[in-house]
């Protein structure tokens, strides 16, 4: 629930701080005074879009701050953690500063966010009942929205309208592939043997690496041969190997040690080269006798290497490019297989439409169900509302082919006394009617809610007397285990509230300011007298503000 708002520098308002309480609390004021610019900040912090004109004149910004309370099981906890937006333990709060600019910064505990996020954790603190929700009603995407809310279906309305829109779209690909089905084919066939010509290559980077490699050492396979020979005569197999030369060089160093010490050292480092020269002929002979020349296992890899260039040439990539042209091409192929084929294109098309159906259906069974509950109790609600023998019902109207929305138009329907037929809300609803049956609405679906706070905003317009006092029991009875706050011009729906606050003007030398006084019993008797009264409040209208509240 709403604990705390501190609302800065915002249209009418220099500062204002207020603590909130559980029940129902009603906001008074002169018209005028400013009662709805709490509604507005509200509002914003819940994600409406930010506007610069909301920044007092001669500021630089306004600066919006909410602290809610949140309960153990409230699921705006999880959703904290999935953003990972957690704060104190029970507690969330909400930031929104707006400069003249227009432009606006949101935090979520102390977090920068959007505000897309403030009007999805929103939708878990609290619901806004504008003062224009009674003429929304007269909407048919309204009414839709507000019965699949009520109903627990919007999840599934919106997963009926994703399935709509993929069977329409399966349906426009079998209709394109139909017009085009002889070229798709054209392209198939191309796709088709472009591809087996590649699987036949059966390239891959690794072997053609290696087969270059061995093309390298079997074309040159006799130059090979020529300088292993050459190397081995002159290191130990001609008539004055090097090897035999140097050990000649390492004995003679080695006997003058005897004279010298310090050719000792030198002789063994000449030693070990007389050594090492001896292995190399050793390998160098090896080397020899595996250097094959083989003509027939030369031209085998040449062909090769001919094919594969071939294709790359071909296919305009470099032999590299091979193996991603076959992966596209086998893609595209199986694409444009199903689409030349329009017995798939149509099994597609008909599993698609039988997702959407076995969906719409399920949702249709959900709306009919509830719009029956709704429309039963906003019946019995208009009984109490000067409307005796007046009718409500939501008729789910068939549309056979099915839209984004499901399988039938939602339609309020209205007959406001026993004579009249039922007839679309829109066409017969006066202006009074049209209230008295929104706020029922309004209430009756605010009770199925899990929204711990509801705001109406003057949604009790066009209503007044004994029809006034019903409707502030009714918001008296929602506030016994919900927070309701309602901004009110009528006094039997203010004297029902637990709690009141009186909006008004104050001119000073900073201008006009819109101040919040928390009402005492004596301050609500005053109030409620001049709600009732007007400019001229007798002890008679006092006394009548008095039995209003039960004092």
């Amino acid at each position: 629930m709403l604990r705390r708002l501190l609302i800065q520098d915002f249209v009418l308002v220099d500062r204002l701080e207020l603590d909130f309480r559980t029940g129902f609390g009603a906001l008074t004021g002169e018209t005028g005074a400013g009662k709805s610019i709490l509604l507005d900040a509200l509002s914003l912090l819940l994600g409406e879009r930010a506007d610069g004109g909301v920044v007092r004149t001669g500021r630089e910004r306004a600066d919006l701050v909410a602290e809610f309370e949140l309960a153990p099981d409230s699921p705006a906890i999880a959703w904290l953690l999935a953003q990972e937006l957690v704060g104190d333990e029970g507690v969330l709060l909400v930031r929104r500063v707006v400069d003249a600019g227009g432009r606006s910064r949101a935090y979520i505990n102390g977090f920068p966010a959007t505000a897309t996020q403030l009007r999805e954790v929103g939708e878990f603190l609290a619901d806004i009942h504008g003062q224009h929700a009674h003429q929304a009603l007269l909407r048919a995407d309204a009414q839709r929205e507000l019965l699949d809310v009520h109903a627990g279906l919007r999840e599934a309305a919106r997963e009926v309208g994703n399935l709509y829109r993929e069977w329409q779209a399966a349906r426009r690909v079998r209709e394109e592939a139909e017009k085009g089905i002889e070229a798709l084919q054209h392209e198939r066939d191309l796709l088709a043997h472009q591809v087996h010509e590649l699987q036949a290559l059966d390239f891959s980077i690794e072997a053609w690496e290696g087969l270059n490699q061995e093309h390298a050492r079997l074309a040159n396979a006799a130059s090979l041969l020529e300088g292993a020979e050459m190397a081995l005569n002159a290191v130990s197999d001609g008539e004055a190997p090097l090897a035999s030369e140097i050990e000649r060089i390492a004995t003679r160093l080695s006997e003058l040690s005897a004279y010298d010490q310090s050719l000792g050292e030198l002789a063994q480092l000449i030693s070990e080269a007389a050594i090492r020269l001896e292995e190399a002929g050793h390998g160098l002979r090896r080397y020899r006798d595996r250097v094959d020349l083989d003509p027939a296992r030369l031209n085998e890899i040449e062909q090769r290497i001919e094919a594969v260039v071939g294709a790359a040439r071909k296919y305009r990539v470099p032999p590299d490019g091979l193996p991603e042209l076959l992966a596209v091409s086998a893609s595209r192929l199986e694409s444009i297989s199903t689409q030349a084929d329009p017995a798939a294109l149509q099994a597609r098309e008909e599993a698609a439409h039988k997702a959407f159906l076995t969906r719409a259906h399920k949702l249709s069974a959900g709306r009919s169900k509830a719009a029956q509950e709704l429309g039963k109790a906003v019946t019995a609600a208009m009984q109490d509302l000067a409307m005796a023998g007046g009718r409500f019902e939501i008729a789910l109207l068939p549309e056979p082919d099915g839209s984004v929305n499901g399988l039938e138009r939602i339609e309020f329907q209205v007959a406001a006394n026993p004579q009249q037929p039922l007839r679309a809300l829109a066409k017969v609803a006066s202006g009074g009617e049209l209230s008295r049956i929104g706020l029922s609405i309004q209430v009756i679906t605010s009770e199925s809610q899990a929204v711990p706070t509801l705001i109406f905003d003057e949604v009790d317009a066009g209503i007044g007397g004994r029809v006034a006092e019903i409707v502030g029991r009714r918001l008296r009875e929602l506030g016994s285990n919900r927070q309701v706050l309602c901004v009110t011009h009528l006094p039997q729906v203010a004297a029902q509230a637990n709690w009141q606050w009186r909006v008004q003007k104050e001119s000073g030398k900073a201008g006009t300011v819109s101040r919040l006084v928390e009402l005492d019993d004596a301050g609500r008797v005053e109030e409620i007298a001049r709600m009732l009264g007007g400019v001229q409040i007798t002890e008679t209208t006092r006394h009548h503000a008095a039995e209003l509240l039960g004092l």
